[in-house]
């Protein structure tokens, strides 16, 4: 049996397995392109290529794929074998250094925002050589980035790139001032925890729902939710523990680092976490993992759901992006240290967090925007879609006497006891915890809340890293000309604190108490994906992701109508699949249900020669439901839903958010009321207490 050591990493062709096949100057090379970001000549890439397609082969592949990360929120690959015909008839195995670094899929039927028709099919995958190549069943999988014949970025992946270089070269700008000459490098990190849902895979082929939306349209509150608090934490079903058992192992082979895992706090729902990892990195093992997850699950015969809100009235799934910014050297940017009253490089690099967060609310509510995000965002188990910075109680008081010019008294270095002598006193951290903010400091990082379980961190993580660049450059403008650095620094540092004070906010961001104080402070209440977009294409924020070399204003324009277009497709397949559902489930089981009824109604009578109230009141109840579920579905649903379709961009998106979502969730409550009438053998579809108790 392979111990984890030898089963950690063992399909990725990583720098220990370069070492040991490449030759020294080769792997040289290629260390310091990864390393410093260098171009790779193409002999080099024609080693490493010889190598990786060998060591594949040893692997058990037979065929090499680009794997890249189109708008689509999903990854894409295009296999190719590795033979080469031999005049002899035979064939021989080959990977070039060209096929390594460039490939040419149809870039036409992805996602552009109308930037590409299908008569300009012509795109390229650019192999990103920071990423490790790994071998997935029969294939050798090559991370690259996916542009267009123009240059375009059609994926998730470059602006990523883009933004952790911007995000490098102003840290390091400011690290020049601080007297650090030998850092080359600042790298953006994260770790991205993620919720899931597994349920009996037999049930959610019984869901016409979840198979076609991914979560459930319909469904009556079972007896029992998430209220116990008995799920959180608790002991794992044995069915649960296997499959997270293969689920590591799995993980594990391909270089994830899976690290923790447990049971989350709705029935059936559930969490992994990774060590954290370079941002473009992360962000491609969370989108293998996603894809590992849904496999292994149907191995043990279940089935993964990542859908934001799969289930009403419990809470939904997110992703937790921890995010940091450390240097190449080691040292973490976010680090207070013991003392962060005095710590002014922290301060600074905090500063310009907050300022980046306060100025760019709209765009980090953006980049977490989605259709099944806005069922999850501030739906009392979620952040608020307000954007705010928790900081703790020290941090906070640090800043207030920055802002105030009062003194400030250390709070490091306390000891807790817990009252049990056998127990011993442990440190206290200076900040607690508040799981409620959508952006909360953590001891060394920020935890990004608001990312939606099924999202690419890509989207977050590039617009984080864009917008604290931002700032970061801001400063170093201002700083680099200053005659007396320090005077400077304390002047700006006292003065951004101040002007961005409005978005730290350390209380219960659940509560409601917490939107009307959030409207006082003029802070943005984006509640839906449409009213997000709006604020996309402002002139403040073409001339950021300008400016940063992050995005070109095309780029831009073509994301704004990608994830319009995707809301609108969401919604459609939901109104298309709650419709069906509607008229061939729900309405024929309440039919026959009434008929069954009515039958038992007519014999009682026959022997009895009176009427029975009881059946009665079911019967009406159940037709007068039945009715106003027929009509609010088939009459009123339906035509908003033609209208809608009438419609295009930001006009259908807002019809659908204002008229078509409301509609739905009249027609979904009026067929949540009859389901508790139906007896078990009249139910058309498995209830949420069997698809989250029977696992």
């Amino acid at each position: 049996m392979q111990s984890i050591q030898e089963l950690y990493g063992s399909n990725v062709f990583n720098l220990k397995v370069m070492q040991e096949r490449l030759p020294k100057d080769t792997f040289k090379a290629l260390k310091k392109t990864i390393e410093d970001g260098t171009p790779l000549e193409l002999d080099v890439a024609n080693q490493v290529a010889h190598a990786m397609k060998e060591w594949a082969i040893e692997k058990g592949a037979t065929h090499f794929t680009h794997w890249f990360q189109p708008m689509t929120g999903y990854t894409a690959e295009k296999h190719d074998s590795f033979i080469v015909p031999t005049d002899d008839g035979g064939v021989i195995m080959s990977l070039s250094g060209k096929e390594l670094t460039k490939g040419e899929p149809d870039a036409s039927s992805f996602p552009s925002g109308g930037r590409r028709a299908t008569f300009e099919a012509r795109g390229y995958t650019v192999w990103d050589p920071t990423a490790f190549a790994f071998v997935k069943e029969h294939s050798l999988c090559i991370p690259t980035a996916f542009c267009s014949y123009t240059g375009e970025a059609l994926d998730k992946k470059t602006p990523l790139l883009r933004s952790m270089q911007s995000i490098s070269r102003q840290s390091v700008r400011i690290l020049r001032m601080f007297g650090n000459r030998t850092v080359k490098r600042v790298v953006s990190s994260i770790g991205a925890e993620q919720e899931y849902f597994l349920i009996d895979e037999k049930l959610y082929y019984q869901r016409k729902d979840l198979r076609m939306t991914g979560r459930t349209l319909f469904g009556a509150k079972p007896s029992k939710g998430q209220e116990m608090d008995d799920q959180y934490y608790g002991a794992l079903k044995t069915r649960i523990s296997d499959y997270m058992e293969a689920l590591n192992k799995e993980l594990w082979k391909v270089g994830i680092p899976a690290k923790t895992e447990h049971n989350e706090v709705a029935p059936a729902q559930h969490e992994m976490a990774p060590i954290y990892a370079m941002s473009n990195v992360a962000a491609d093992q969370n989108q293998l993992a996603m894809e590992i997850m849904k496999k292994v699950a149907r191995k043990h015969g279940m089935v993964c759901l990542l859908h934001e809100k799969p289930f009403a009235g419990v809470n939904g799934s997110g992703k937790h992006n921890n995010w940091s910014i450390s240097t190449t050297e080691g040292e973490n940017l976010l680090d207070p240290g013991k003392t962060p009253r005095k710590n002014a490089q922290f301060l600074l690099f905090l500063t310009a967090v907050i300022k980046a967060v306060d100025e760019n609310q709209d765009l980090l509510r953006i980049s977490v925007a989605s259709a099944g995000n806005d069922h999850r965002l501030g739906a009392n188990e979620a952040p608020p879609a307000i954007m705010s910075i928790y900081l703790g109680e020290e941090l906070e008081s640090i800043l207030e006497s920055i802002k105030d010019g009062t003194p400030y008294s250390e709070m490091s270095n306390q000891k807790m006891t817990i009252g049990a002598d056998v127990l011993p006193a442990i440190p206290k951290d200076t900040t607690d915890r508040n799981r409620t903010s959508p952006f909360a400091f953590t001891g060394n990082k920020f935890e990004f809340r608001s990312v939606g379980s099924s999202l690419s961190i890509s989207g977050p993580a590039t617009t984080l890293n864009a917008i604290v660049a931002h700032a970061l450059k801001e400063f170093a403008d201002e700083l680099e000309g200053a005659k007396d650095f320090n005077e400077a620094l304390h002047t700006l540092i006292k003065r951004e604190i101040t002007a961005h004070w409005k978005i730290i906010f350390n209380g219960n961001g659940y509560d409601e108490s917490w939107v009307k104080e959030a409207e006082k402070r003029g802070l943005l209440n984006l509640k839906t994906l449409p009213v997000a977009m709006a604020e996309y294409l402002k002139p403040k924020n073409i001339k950021l992701f300008t400016d940063t070399k992050i995005y070109s204003e095309v780029e831009m324009k073509s994301r704004y109508e990608v994830k319009l277009e995707k809301y609108c497709q969401v919604l459609n397949i939901e109104v298309e699949t709650m419709l069906e559902m509607v008229n061939k489930d729900i309405l024929p089981a309440t039919f026959k249900y009434l008929r069954d009824v009515s039958n038992t109604q007519i014999a009682v009578k026959a022997i009895t020669n009176c009427e029975c109230s009881a059946e009665s009141a079911v019967v009406n109840a159940l037709q007068n439901l039945a009715d106003r579920l027929s009509h609010a579905a088939n009459n009123d649903l339906f035509c908003f839903h033609e209208e809608a379709k009438k419609l295009s961009g930001m006009d259908a998106a807002l019809y659908y958010s204002d008229v078509v979502i409301p509609q739905m969730q009249k027609v979904r409550s009026l067929a949540d009321q009859i389901e508790p009438y139906l007896g078990e053998e009249y139910k058309p579809y498995p209830s949420y207490e069997d698809l989250m108790f029977r696992v």
